[in-house]
């Protein structure tokens, strides 16, 4: 879908990428080799030429920070497809109290398509293993990750990777599906492990102070919950992507 997309170029909004995507302009390519887009002056259409260029070298590199400055947040979803290879999806567990107030991240659960990984706040949680870890990715997958786990991580670990944000909630807001979580796993054929389905932000928060007086069942859980909210995610990013693609109307297009 990126190659799809002339929106990273400045003062090209919906309206006109649809319009060009009437045309027969459907990709960065068929952009550069038109002689002529009669909407776009020539001094314009060589300065995009360019633009799009330097995209298709970005894209090469595998460059995620160039496009999650070239695109607008809500837009991110649009390059899935090309870095879903190398996505992580992330989720994140506090001790329920904000950053300037005492809290704390207990959890951060990272997932990658094949590996779950848990850091754990007193174990192997430093803002070093996590800033290493995570700079083997080039795009991140969340829920409501741009409202709470990206901002807590910055604001308690210092930590704040500078590459595309896939923000599932969002995503799914834009296509009319609205709650958390929970709400929308099973609208989209996802499905819990038993032994933590019914169980909220509030009973994690619980689990990791029962954890701390001890209890090991407590801590199992925890990380059992933590991994169906990352793993999750994986799942819910695909399903989503095809359906936004399918909103901006290019398979009309492309048929």
């Amino acid at each position: 879908m990126i190659r799809n997309t002339f929106s990273i170029l400045e003062g090209i909004g919906p309206r006109l990428e649809r319009a060009l995507w009437k045309k027969g302009i459907l990709e960065w390519g068929d952009f550069i080799s038109a002689a002529e887009i009669k909407t776009i002056s020539p001094a314009r259409k060589a300065a995009f030429d360019l633009g799009l260029q330097n995209a298709e070298k970005r894209l090469a590199q595998g460059d995620s920070g160039y496009f999650a400055q070239a695109l607008k947040l809500k837009e991110h979803w649009r390059l899935y497809d090309e870095f879903k290879d190398n996505a992580v999806c992330l989720d994140i567990e506090t001790n329920g109290w904000h950053h300037a107030a005492g809290g704390y991240v207990t959890v951060v659960g990272l997932y990658d398509g094949f590996d779950y990984k848990a850091f754990v706040r007193g174990d192997n949680l430093t803002p070093e293993a996590l800033k290493s870890e995570l700079s083997k990715y080039r795009y991140i997958i969340t829920f409501f990750g741009s409202g709470f786990d990206l901002p807590f991580l910055k604001e308690s670990l210092g930590v704040a990777p500078e590459i595309a944000h896939f923000d599932l909630c969002f995503g799914a807001r834009r296509l009319g599906i609205t709650g958390g979580l929970k709400k929308i796993e099973p609208l989209l054929g996802i499905h819990r492990d038993e032994t933590v389905k019914g169980l909220d932000g509030y009973q994690a928060v619980r689990l990791w102070h029962e954890a701390r007086r001890g209890s090991s069942a407590a801590f199992d859980l925890l990380i059992t919950y933590n991994r169906e909210d990352t793993v999750n995610l994986m799942g819910m990013a695909r399903t989503l992507y095809e359906r936004l693609k399918a909103q901006t109307g290019i398979k009309a297009f492309l048929n």
